[in-house]
């Protein structure tokens, strides 16, 4: 939802021992969420809904494991960590996961891709309904506003929804929705202990597959009809999809700082999209993409991002105008010595020395989780 041998500190070590630089993760991370969707439709073909979702978890709950165990990664010990975490874990995996697979059977693996763009639009929401202390800004606001007009727009009610897609598309809100509930738990009642986040992800994907098992006799009793398409699919989705793009998400968040590190949100639905064109044949229709737009400049109005950059080059503008003249020195300094930097220039924070914890990652998708 991201030490031993494997420690996940700010400089990007964790990055090069995986053979890739924290850019390669970030464009695998793109790459891996946006295919999701992908794997997901692809699944489907001999698989039911819940199904997939039992494969998907099983396997990113086994690569979580192995990274654990190769990190040297313990697991929480108290048991009101692992009761939150179980309900976060139903309310990110669980939930969502059954209704981005049962969507896609009604709605194009692209179009539930942009949907799943809407995650960071949701988690702003409910935020503002449930933490007291969340004021909303006028920034935020906007791009609330922005953000769901952009929906509206792509879900195109001009052109008359059919049962089947509009139930399709609002089970994609519901799991963004269900994103967002869960991200504001995590916020609340996880993130300001301190955990590391890897031993967390994993419980929280373990104990997902441990519902599906028992939830299994009731929900993933229809036929298999097994191919390779499918089982590449389905493993693919777990081991990369809700696996490893954990770990990377993790070291790019301390490589790059959580803000950064949330960009990804803009590139998994133009992904998503361009590979159900190129693979499966899908077609949009010109409000889709458009919609998409406009959610994700909702997403960057809510988030700061253009009021910050403006406010960058009104302060780089009145530098070059009223430059600082030089101050007087003395002999004897009395500079405090510098935190260490990361690559980036971005100071280290040392709290954890199993890598970042859990309040060290963004509110929005990668997502600890991508649909």
């Amino acid at each position: 939802m991201g030490g031993g041998s494997m420690k996940m500190e700010g400089d990007g070590v964790a990055g090069r021992r995986w053979g890739v630089g924290v850019a390669g993760q970030f464009a695998l991370l793109a790459a891996v969420w946006g295919a999701s969707f992908l794997f997901i439709k692809v699944g489907l073909e001999g698989l039911s809904p819940a199904q997939v979702v039992l494969g998907r978890l099983l396997t990113g709950a086994a690569a979580l494991v192995v990274v654990s165990l190769v990190g040297r990664q313990r697991p929480p010990r108290e048991l009101v960590v692992w009761a939150h975490l179980a309900v976060v874990s139903v309310l990110l995996c669980v939930i969502p996961f059954l209704l981005f697979a049962w969507a896609e059977q009604h709605v194009s693996s692209g179009l539930a891709s942009i949907y799943n763009a809407t995650t960071p639009l949701m988690t702003t929401l409910v935020a503002l309904l449930a933490l007291r202390k969340e004021r909303p800004t006028r920034a935020t606001l906007s791009g609330l506003l922005v953000g769901f007009a952009g929906v509206v727009v792509v879900l195109g009610p001009w052109h008359g929804l059919g049962e089947g897609d509009g139930l399709g598309q609002a089970a994609c809100l519901l799991a963004t929705s269900s994103y967002g509930v869960a991200f504001v738990y995590l916020r609340r009642f996880v993130s300001p202990r301190g955990l590391a986040a890897i031993p967390v992800a994993t419980v929280q994907v373990g104990l997902g597959a441990m519902i599906m098992l028992i939830l299994a006799p009731f929900t993933a009793t229809a036929p298999v009809h097994l191919s390779w398409r499918v089982a590449v699919s389905v493993t693919a989705l777990g081991v990369f999809g809700t696996g490893l793009a954990y770990v990377w998400n993790t070291t790019i968040v301390a490589s790059w700082g959580a803000t950064n590190a949330s960009a990804v949100t803009y590139l998994t639905p133009v992904v998503g999209v361009a590979l159900g064109i190129l693979l499966l044949g899908e077609t949009l229709t010109w409000n889709e993409p458009f919609g998409a737009l406009i959610v994700i400049a909702g997403i960057a109005v809510s988030q700061g991002r253009l009021t910050g950059l403006r406010h960058r080059r009104v302060s780089a503008s009145a530098r070059r105008q009223h430059p600082t003249p030089p101050r007087a020195t003395n002999n004897k300094d009395t500079t405090p010595p510098p935190r260490p930097l990361t690559e980036t220039g971005q100071t280290v924070n040392n709290r954890h020395q199993g890598g970042p914890s859990t309040a060290d990652l963004p509110t929005d998708p990668e997502r600890l989780a991508d649909a």
